[in-house]
This record gives structure tokens, C-alpha cells and sequence, in this order.
């Protein structure tokens, strides 16, 4: 190839006509000794910028609401990569066979935006953009880019091993109250999120924030049922589930209830204990239905328990 040719190729390729396909590395090194202004003259400044460009962008995803790094891999999720970019995380499935499940995400995001109460969606993340992508090997994979309000977040996995002799229940309250309000919201907009367990609920320790994240699990339609259960988490679904029976509000309040009773573990006064119980009975009739009545009762027996409610700053 001499300077003309690589000159007049820079002008009109994508970023993934020049790179894709093989060595990056080489084929952007040929490219720019050919078009370096040093070599080619001042006609190879305008193409040397382009490849400039282009090769910096070559790990993005263009769709027609923005442009998506894949530069910084922030996250490896049960299904998902998720790539940090300004407006949250790109999350793009490792294997098309997932592609169902980020859909359904994006579903029960889009449903909930369209019919929660606004003052309480920032416990849910926000949908910014979905889509399929092609790869360069061709395979076509869902991808989703979620942003949430709360910067400083941390997983309630991360908490159960930062307190593995129990979280005190004054902190483990406001997690639950918190996480009840995010149920609340989905339930009330018909969607059931099907998988409440620690990794998927963060929390902002500061100011005691709650988001309630990865949706890939939720049921958006009544007669549908949980498509997939969390690898590793079988024991923390309730029998319905794992008989392939209808979910409904009482699925996430047994998984939430089950999740606060590990959290605190053995720290649990007796009353806060049976609560829990009561979530969890095995048939969904007898178990509590509505998050909203449920967190009223919360909150009459925290007050039984602790008092009024004062803010108690808590530090990982």
C-alpha cells in the first residue's frame, strides 16, 4: 500500500473496516507510518488526525442515542459485562443466549419509568439506551446502558463480608425499609423483579441510599414465570419459584426478608426474627403481598423496638 492508497483509506473506513479483523496494533502502526504528516506531507495531516480518531474510538458502540466505550471493564455480572461510560455502565451479554434476559431488563425499566411514582424511581436504575449489537465475528448480543443517581455505591454482598458476625438491625432497617420502597415502586407498576439478593441491591452508605439493580430476571406479565434463577442462590427462592408457578409481590418480599435475616444474622431481636418468618412462609397465600402495608408494619414494630426513627451514620 503507498500513501495515497492509505490516505484515501483513512478518509472513508470505520474504525472497524481498518482495525477489525485481525492485529489492531500492526495494522494501526502501518497505517500511521504511511499518513504521518513526517512522511507523507502536509496532505497526511488531515488523514493522520482522522486515524487519530478512529483509533481511539475503536472499542466504542455507536447507536443512534450516543456512542459506548468498551474501554474499561468495570463489572463481570451473572450475564453481563458492564463497561463504565459517563452515563452509568454499558452492559453487553457475554453469550446471545442471554439476550432474552436484557430485554426483559429493559422492559421492566421502561415499565416501571412509564408507571412508578417519580418521586421514588431513583431506587431503580434508569434506562438510557438498549439495543443489539453486531460483533465483528458476527454474533449479535442485547446490550443495555443503565445509569443510576447514587455515586458511591456498594453491594450488600460487599456488606455481608465487611460484617460477617451480623449487621446491627438499626443499619439493617433502613436497607430493608429502603429496599421495601423499591419493591413497592416495581410492584405497583406490574413488575415482580425475581431476584433479590445481596449482589443485586446497593446501597449508598452516606446517605442512605438504595438502588435495587439487574433486572434480567423480572417478570413484566402476570402469566409469565421467573425465566432463570442466580447461579448459587437456589435455596433463597421460595417454592413457587422453583416450581416453575406464577410469581408475584410475595416472591420478592420472601427473597427481600430472607436476604435482611442473613444480613443480621444471629444479631436479630426475636420480634424483628418473626417478621421475617412471616415473609417467608412456603405458600404465597398465606405471605404478605403489598411492600407498601408491609414497610407501615416495619415501621410499627422498629418503633416498638427503637423508637423514633433518627438517622444513624453507618461506615463500611
Amino acid at each position: 500500500m503507498n500513501v495515497d492508497e492509505a490516505i484515501a483509506l483513512v478518509e472513508r473506513a470505520s474504525a472497524e473496516e481498518l482495525f477489525g479483523g485481525g492485529d489492531a496494533q500492526r495494522k494501526y502502526r502501518t497505517l500511521a507510518k504511511l499518513v504521518h504528516p513526517d512522511f507523507a506531507g502536509p496532505r497526511g495531516t488531515t488523514a493522520f488526525a482522522r486515524l487519530s480518531e478512529l483509533w481511539r474510538g475503536r472499542n466504542a458502540i455507536h447507536t443512534a442515542r450516543g456512542s459506548y466505550s468498551t474501554e474499561v471493564l468495570a463489572y463481570r455480572g451473572d450475564l453481563s459485562n458492564l463497561y463504565k461510560v459517563p452515563e452509568g455502565h454499558l452492559k453487553l451479554a457475554r453469550d446471545p443466549s442471554c439476550n432474552d434476559l436484557l430485554a426483559r431488563e429493559a422492559t421492566a425499566l421502561r415499565q416501571i419509568a412509564e408507571q412508578g411514582d417519580p418521586r421514588y424511581l431513583p431506587y431503580v436504575p434508569r434506562l438510557v439506551d438498549s439495543f443489539r449489537h453486531r460483533s465483528d465475528t458476527g454474533e449479535v448480543r442485547r446490550a443495555n446502558v443503565i445509569g443510576v443517581s447514587a455515586a458511591r455505591l456498594h453491594s450488600l454482598e460487599e456488606v455481608r463480608a465487611r460484617r460477617p458476625h451480623g449487621l446491627d438491625p438499626r443499619d439493617a432497617a433502613w436497607m430493608w425499609r429502603r429496599l421495601l420502597v423499591a419493591l413497592g415502586l416495581a410492584h405497583r407498576a406490574g413488575v415482580v423483579h425475581g431476584a433479590v439478593v445481596a449482589r443485586h441491591v446497593l446501597i449508598e452508605p452516606d446517605d442512605h441510599g438504595v438502588v435495587l439493580v439487574d433486572w434480567c430476571y423480572s417478570v413484566a406479565d402476570p402469566h409469565e414465570h421467573i425465566p432463570a434463577v442466580v447461579p448459587g442462590h437456589r435455596p433463597d427462592y421460595p417454592p413457587e419459584v422453583l416450581a416453575r408457578g406464577t410469581p408475584g409481590p410475595g416472591t420478592d418480599i420472601f427473597m427481600a426478608a430472607g436476604l435482611m435475616s442473613q444480613l443480621m444474622g444471629d444479631r436479630a431481636p426475636k420480634a424483628l426474627r418473626r417478621f421475617a418468618d412471616g415473609c417467608r412462609l412456603a405458600s404465597p397465600r398465606q405471605r404478605p403481598d403489598d411492600a407498601w402495608q408491609l414497610l407501615a408494619e416495619l415501621d410499627e414494630l422498629l418503633l416498638r423496638l427503637y423508637g423514633p426513627r433518627r438517622f444513624r451514620p453507618f461506615v463500611l
